[in-house]
């Protein structure tokens, strides 16, 4: 038996599902040619590899496969998109419309850009942690050249209202990209129906492999323009330079047609544990949950815990629940969750949050058991400052 603790930090990174790993093998042994050697066999097989999961990707989310741009994940794809933009339409306008909740992948481009002479806009959020789309729309300026905002949140899980951003952005003739990372293969993607232009995508959030991503770049009404951040042989339609990482693209797309074909029933069994785990923790005084409590992720449930030391309450739990305080890119900063700051949360309640992250391996016995430890552990932290 394991004395490893119980993994609820799917929101950080999954684990490879076995049929992924199983999908990706022969690629790095009889099936190890470069999809760009296209004279022999070795390159075809990659080749038609690549295809493929081009194939799954596009329908996953309602697009054609040559819109489908490889990356080494959501980062580089964010970079690809917000400077890629801000470079080829220089000439049309230099501002940016972005939400403070945004991943840093999103932010500190767009800081980057500003230091560059750029306008960014930073909108607020709501305390249920939704922007507000009136306030978007007086946002957008004559030289506004795109609006990202996320899909889902990473920490809070929040769905943002693409649709009717998509509408927004369309009918001022606006580029609108949105970070999917969480997203896919999770909630229904079509970039027909929600007017999206560009949509970065990650393998490791949905049980594929790390070091893997896309950019949905749109073709038509209206063909997107990028300027191409990395070159060296004009890979991926000029957009991308590099040689492709087959087994990495293969468990891609693997783990995206797994999750797209098993996404109801997963999205029922996972939100049940949630209800499950949430039912037990609200019993107790003073923990909040966090973000809208409809419009979010199946698996996400965040939390903030009233009268205890959020450091102290994290070393607590470490035995028995591996959860993450925020984001996995910023775990290591001292500062508390940006996220929860922009929704209005006071300093030390934003310090004393966990997210649980549920994913597709984990049980009602796990659930149960975190639940257990974590009320035990808040009611003797609590304890420990009522006698101090």
């Amino acid at each position: 038996m394991s004395n490893r603790p119980i993994y609820l930090d799917n929101h950080a990174t999954t684990p490879v599902d076995e049929r992924v790993l199983n999908a990706m093998i022969p690629y790095f042994t009889e099936k190890f040619g470069n999809a760009a050697s296209i004279s022999h066999v070795y390159g075809w097989e990659s080749e038609a590899a690549v295809k493929q999961t081009r194939e799954i990707l596009a329908t996953a989310i309602n697009a054609k496969p040559e819109e489908i741009v490889f990356t080494s994940g959501a980062t580089e794809a964010n970079n690809l998109a917000i400077k890629g933009v801000a470079e080829a339409y220089f000439s049309q306008g230099q501002h940016i419309v972005t939400v403070a909740t945004e991943h840093k992948a999103v932010l500190d481009p767009c800081e980057y850009l500003r230091n560059m002479g750029f306008e960014i806009t930073i909108l607020p959020v709501q305390k249920d942690g939704l922007i507000d789309l009136e306030l978007l729309k007086k946002s957008l300026r004559h030289d506004t050249v795109l609006v990202s905002v996320m899909a889902a949140n990473n920490e809070i899980g929040v769905l943002q209202p693409l649709a009717e951003i998509g509408k927004i952005c369309r009918e001022k003739e606006i580029i609108f990209h949105t970070d999917a990372a969480q997203a896919v293969g999770k909630i229904p993607l079509d970039v027909e129906a929600l007017n999206i232009d560009l949509m970065s995508l990650t393998g490791h959030k949905v049980y594929g492999p790390k070091g893997i991503g896309a950019l949905y770049v749109r073709r038509r009404n209206p063909r997107v323009q990028l300027a191409a951040q990395q070159h060296g042989g004009g890979h991926e339609r000029g957009m991308r330079s590099g040689t492709l990482y087959t087994p990495q693209i293969v468990g891609f797309g693997k783990a995206v047609e797994i999750a797209i074909l098993e996404q109801e029933t997963e999205n029922q069994r996972i939100g049940e544990l949630k209800a499950r785990l949430w039912k037990q923790l609200s019993a107790v005084e003073g923990i909040y949950l966090n973000g809208h409590p409809q419009k979010r992720l199946a698996g996400n449930l965040s939390i903030s815990v009233e009268g205890v030391d959020g450091a102290a309450l994290s070393l607590g739990l470490q035995p028995i629940a591996a959860v993450s305080s925020g984001s996995a890119c910023s775990s290591n900063n001292v500062a508390p969750s940006y996220v929860l700051t922009a929704l209005g949360y006071p300093e030390k309640l934003a310090y004393a949050t966990v997210r649980f992250g549920i994913g597709r391996f984990n049980t009602v016995e796990e659930i149960d058991t975190v639940a257990k430890h974590f009320i035990t552990t808040v009611k003797s932290l609590r304890s420990s400052l009522v006698r101090i």
